[in-house]
């Protein structure tokens, strides 16, 4: 998980500032030397690392700060808004055309994702009513145009290529025909090189100059740290870009390239690719990110995230199963699948505060979901809906169907009765006017209303 080394590193410096009843400008200094050595094995530049601390600083030794109740609580807030104010303040919304389409030119360097990463957006744009349109301009790399078709297949979203023609040609044909057919957006998919060179930089500037594109995209891997960020220098010094797309912000990457980027070249991370699939992409939020650094969490990104990738109509269901004491295994396979769209438990339990910088590879093993499905699907209908129909000899029967042990079926039985045994006591505990007012709710979320 991102920034896991640097949250540890700076949990450490903060926890012996909240071990003093009082702080003193010494006190400051040196949690502040440990800020800066945490940024820098975190990848983040001297210069910017420096002067982050610099700034912590000079609000810390404030007497506002050091006559305060909870000290130690005013600098970690003070470490906070300066993350924040490092990483670009607020986020920023991708550039919109007066008059359609709005030409978005995505570029970077060989594998770190480009062609990926325009389907991404283009989906995200899609979802939210646009009509993106992706076009093929990397003639150079094998198999670039197919690739592009296929995710953008995948995507929904449509390709406009015209094979080996020049670059320039099909960038400005694509818009042509974005303009003729109503397309909104237009992403040129361009080639990329394994470093940057004299030719690679004339072929963008070009179709920047020919297609007037109004945002520039730099997509580079957040893996690479520091040199992800000198890349984005020599990109924006040469061709002047708008933005940043961040991949693999999933890995386990130190930060640097996160915490650096706005810092050195003045222009914002738009986007962050947080897994492999089309719909693995998020907006960069500044706050939220500082906020899962200090190990205060992300309830909010969860928050959406939920929202996107779980069933609300099986939520209501559930609810009144519950209710009315009828949660059986197809229930609890049920809410096992939906947890698995939200992501890896390891990151659901990171965006939570006070937990995120607590957990470690070792603590969560995520293969446990995959075992209880397995002895799930191999049981009958019959037996995932009336449990207590599983003997012995059922469980036998079970267990070989899924390469399971019969201590496997055992130990999922006996927590599912648990379970049950919890909401059951849970329903009794609710008082006749507490349920009315669930039913209240059910009937206003009936009627469209979000509660």
């Amino acid at each position: 998980m991102a920034f896991e080394g640097l949250s540890d590193r700076l949990e450490s410096a903060f926890k012996r500032l909240r071990s003093k009843g009082s702080l003193t400008e010494s006190d400051v200094r040196d949690a502040m030397r440990e800020v800066r050595l945490a940024l820098l094995d975190a990848d983040v530049s001297y210069k910017v690392a420096k002067d982050f601390t610099a700034a912590v600083t000079q609000r810390a030794i404030g007497a506002q700060v050091m006559e305060s109740l909870t000290p130690a609580q005013m600098v970690v807030k003070i470490v906070n808004e300066e993350l924040v104010t490092l990483m670009g303040g607020t986020h920023t919304r991708l550039s919109s055309a007066p008059r359609p389409p709005t030409v978005v030119m995505m570029c970077g360097l060989q594998g770190t994702g480009k062609t990926t990463h325009s389907a991404k957006i283009a989906l995200m744009l899609k979802k939210q009513g646009h009509r993106p349109l992706l076009a093929a301009c990397d003639i150079y790399r094998p198999a670039a145009i197919k690739q592009l078709q296929i995710v953008g297949e995948q995507a929904g979203v449509p390709v406009f290529e015209m094979g080996t023609a020049n670059p320039v040609t099909i960038a400005k044909e694509a818009v042509r025909l974005a303009k003729d057919q109503g397309y909104d957006y237009v992403f040129i998919d361009t080639a990329g090189r394994l470093h940057i060179d004299e030719a690679l930089m004339d072929e963008l500037k070009n179709i920047k100059s020919e297609v007037h594109p109004h945002e520039i995209l730099l997509v580079v891997d957040a893996m690479t740290g520091q040199d992800a960020v000198n890349v984005a220098e020599k990109f924006n010094e040469t061709l002047g870009i708008d933005g940043i797309v961040l991949t693999k912000f999933d890995g386990d990457t130190r930060g640097g390239a996160a915490l650096s980027a706005k810092a050195v070249t003045g222009k914002p991370i738009k986007f962050v690719g947080v897994g492999e699939k089309l719909d693995d992409l998020d907006i960069f939020h500044p706050e939220r990110v500082a906020s899962r650094i200090l190990g205060m969490g992300d309830v909010l990104s969860l928050i959406e995230k939920a929202e996107q990738q779980l069933d609300e109509k099986k939520a209501v269901e559930m609810q009144q199963r519950l209710m009315k004491n009828k949660f059986d295994l197809n229930d609890l396979l049920d809410q096992i699948d939906q947890l698995n769209r939200l992501g890896s438990m390891r990151d659901i339990l990171g965006m939570l505060p006070g937990i995120g910088g607590k957990i470690r590879d070792a603590d969560i093993d995520e293969s446990q979901f995959d075992k209880l499905r397995a002895i799930i699907y191999s049981m009958t209908p019959k037996e995932r809906a009336n449990p207590d129909l599983i003997n012995p000899s059922r469980k036998r029967r079970i267990a070989a169907g899924c390469g399971k042990e019969v201590e496997d079926v055992n130990r999922l039985l006996s927590q599912f009765r648990q379970m049950q045994k919890m909401f059951k006591q849970m329903n009794g505990k609710m008082s006749k006017k507490q349920m009315r007012r669930m039913d209240m709710m059910q009937d206003m979320q009936n009627m469209g209303f979000r509660m």
